[in-house]
């Protein structure tokens, strides 16, 4: 059976503390590179990936031979309902 001595714990507290500064400092040096090759890579993916559906719907409109109009976009008479006038309420104490 060990016991724990005060200079024992005094040495593993120093290791702990020395991990934690060496741990800060080289995150601080690599953790900026890291990120920037990620959104370097994230914005590659996606480049790509709208580079293909671009390329898949310019073949699928190059086969078809119909005009597609897009008419999502068209202005539309708003219909607005009245359901009722606006009744103010007072509070009776």
């Amino acid at each position: 059976m060990q016991l724990a001595s005060f200079s024992g714990f005094i040495k593993t507290l120093f290791y702990i503390i020395a991990f934690y500064y060496i741990f800060r400092f080289l995150a601080k040096l690599f953790l900026p590179l890291i990120v920037k090759k990620v959104v370097e890579k994230a914005g590659e993916n996606m480049y790509q990936q709208q580079q293909r559906q671009q390329q898949s719907s310019w073949q699928k409109n190059q086969n078809d031979d119909t005009v597609i109009y897009n008419t999502d976009n068209v202005k539309k008479p708003r219909e607005t309902k009245k359901v009722g006038d606006y009744v103010d309420y007072e509070e009776i104490d």
